[in-house]
């Protein structure tokens, strides 16, 4: 009967990959209908600690996205691109992967790539080269984000576990990793593909009248016109002291959490709490959070977890025993073979907090050990490997050059070797790392 249950989820998750977004919640939420009704499988616990960690974090960037602090951060970032534009191909993925490490999102990356792109155009770089590596960026900064739905699953899983494991001790691997992998894909990224003037494609693009006069964008602001707006840099600040203070409690959270008070818990009254000073100091429109577009992408992010996390949960608690006679002697000699198991989700289910959701819990009842699958994070971000990812496409759609592309056999595009440095470089060092930092 397993196999007939994971043909059930497979299913779920390939028709939600036809439908996107909420769909893979929806669908998830009647696959447990079908193993309740038709199956007779009691329904697991749904993921309620990550949601709600989600919720939290959601609202509060929400808040400072409706301040317009999100966009001030987004200049700050302009800025910097267009004072070094030599460093593009650095310096843009590094942007990228820092805000979403600030905001727990990889959606803030989409004012930036028409800014990147038109950076590099006007120096004479081949846009490709930034722009692809800036997506994987952002991505890639999602498990280096303490505020991010990734930290909270591996908490949350942590906690239910009974493991003593900080947001310190995952960011004390995740960041390294991650920044470091970032890095390799730069590297490799700086002499990849030809440059435009001897690209035989683009040269030939070049004699048609109306490719020539898009190819630069009017419309993208200069750094010039930097945000000057009060109650924008009020909310942005307010936001990073945010972050610092939960980032403080933490570290101290033996000494300044009341007895009992769990850090996933914290988590979410601390980012509520973040929410409602940026609120209540620039007397933003409460409509206007909601409205936004990082609520918008956060509540789907929800709704995803919600279904095919509870799902994979009464699917695994179920046939627990079985799973672990048959995976146990496994992932017992080559525990590091988690991370490939992980990887394979990721490439099906295009979020990060989804396969923690699902996979994590599998790891601890296999038995493998807490610094391992701390070390392996970096490896559920595969999404790249299909270009349709909505950063991605955007990607390609600011490119006017056209060097920045889906392939003819679609799997040869210009996010896979990127893709797969950047997620490599970080899922080996974060092993190591990994088993250094939490076992000492």
């Amino acid at each position: 009967m397993f196999y007939v249950h994971m043909l059930l989820l497979l299913a779920v998750i390939f028709v939600g990959i036809r439908h996107g977004g909420v769909a893979f919640g929806l669908l998830g939420g009647l696959g447990v209908s079908v193993l309740a009704f038709v199956f007779g499988v009691a329904p697991g616990s749904p993921p309620v600690s990550v949601m709600l960690i989600i919720l939290a974090v959601v609202a509060a960037s929400a808040t400072l996205e409706a301040t317009g602090g999100l966009k001030l951060l987004v200049k700050y970032a302009e800025k910097l691109l267009r004072k070094h534009p030599n460093q593009i191909t650095f310096l843009g993925p590094l942007c990228t992967y820092s805000l979403t490490v600030l905001v727990g999102t990889g959606h803030s990356v989409y004012p930036l790539l028409p800014v990147i792109y038109d950076v590099a155009y006007k120096k004479g770089i081949r846009p490709e080269r930034p722009l692809a590596m800036s997506t994987v960026a952002s991505q890639m900064g999602i498990t280096a984000s303490p505020i991010a739905a990734a930290a909270a699953v591996v908490m949350a899983t942590a906690m239910d576990n009974s493991l003593d494991i900080s947001l310190i001790n995952v960011l004390s691997v995740t960041i390294p990793a991650t920044l470091i992998g970032v890095l390799a894909g730069c590297a490799w990224s700086l002499n990849r593909g030809k440059d435009l003037d001897k690209d035989e494609a683009f040269q030939q693009r070049l004699k048609d009248e109306e490719f020539r006069s898009n190819l630069i964008d009017p419309d993208v602001e200069s750094s010039d016109q930097a945000h000057t707006d009060s109650v924008a840099k009020r909310g942005l600040f307010l936001f990073l002291a945010g972050i610092l203070s939960v980032i403080m409690i933490a570290m101290f959270s033996k000494e300044v959490l009341p007895e009992g008070v769990k850090m996933s818990v914290a988590i979410q009254f601390m980012m509520l709490s973040v929410g409602a000073i940026i609120l209540l100091a620039t007397k933003v429109s409460p409509q206007k959070i909601v409205n936004s577009n990082v609520f918008t992408a956060g509540m789907t992010a929800v709704v995803i977890i919600f279904g095919i996390a509870w799902l994979s949960d009464t699917i695994i608690g179920h046939h627990k025993a079985y799973l672990v006679s048959s995976l146990s002697d496994l992932v017992s000699a080559y525990p590091w073979s988690f991370a490939i198991a992980m990887f394979m989700a990721s490439i099906f289910l295009k979020s990060q907090a989804a396969v923690l959701t699902i996979m994590f819990p599998l790891g601890f009842a296999l038995g493998i050990p807490a610094p391992v699958l701390i070390g392996v994070i970096p490896a559920c971000y595969a999404y790249f490997f299909f270009p349709f990812y909505p950063s991605d496409l955007a990607a390609i759609s600011f490119d006017r050059s056209g060097t920045t592309n889906i392939g003819k056999y679609v799997l040869n595009h210009s996010f896979l070797i990127p893709g797969f440095i950047g997620v490599t470089t970080a899922t080996v060092l974060g092993y190591f790392i990994s088993t250094l930092v939490i076992n000492h």
